[in-house]
């Protein structure tokens, strides 16, 4: 394996960092709630309670 830069090594560092958190972010935003199909069908139940 050839030597690399003390630059190279913090680009490696932040690089790892970022996949971690990015992979973080997207198991919890797969895992909310906010958008789920059962939410948008109680939804469309409802009453429109708008006069137009």
């Amino acid at each position: 394996m050839p030597q690399l830069s003390p630059l190279n090594w913090i680009f490696l560092f932040l690089l790892f960092w970022l996949a971690v958190l990015t992979i973080s972010i997207l198991i919890w935003w797969s895992s909310n709630t906010f958008f789920k199909p059962e939410h948008l069908e109680e939804s469309k139940s409802q009453e429109n309670k708008w006069n137009w």
